[in-house]
């Protein structure tokens, strides 16, 4: 998992499809997301998984428009393909991306 700051964000948004977490350490939805994330990681090939602190980087959450977490933003060469707000199962994240990687 990597982890994004105001300064990375976009370098590593650029090429591949990303799965960026938008994320804040006191949202109790976003801790039940980590682990989910952190284990599609693990399984889908192609893709980068990366994690955004709100707070750390608020300027990257107003300019995406980010008004609650968690954010799931998948993008492909540095474009944004779908967005997820909230807690989904773990079925849905992967129907979600493998929809943004064959895209």
């Amino acid at each position: 998992m990597v982890i994004l700051t105001s300064d990375n964000f976009r370098n590593s948004i650029a090429s591949g499809v990303v799965v960026v977490d938008m994320y804040a350490d006191w949202c109790g939805p976003c801790r039940a997301l980590s682990p989910i994330l952190e284990e599609l990681s693990q399984k889908v090939d192609g893709v980068t998984f990366a994690k955004l602190n709100v707070d750390d980087s608020s300027d990257i959450a107003m300019e995406y428009g980010v008004m609650s977490i968690p954010t799931v933003i998948i993008f492909k060469d540095g474009k944004e393909q779908k967005r997820i707000i909230g807690l989904y199962p773990r079925d849905y994240y992967i129907e979600v991306i493998n929809d943004a990687k064959n895209s």
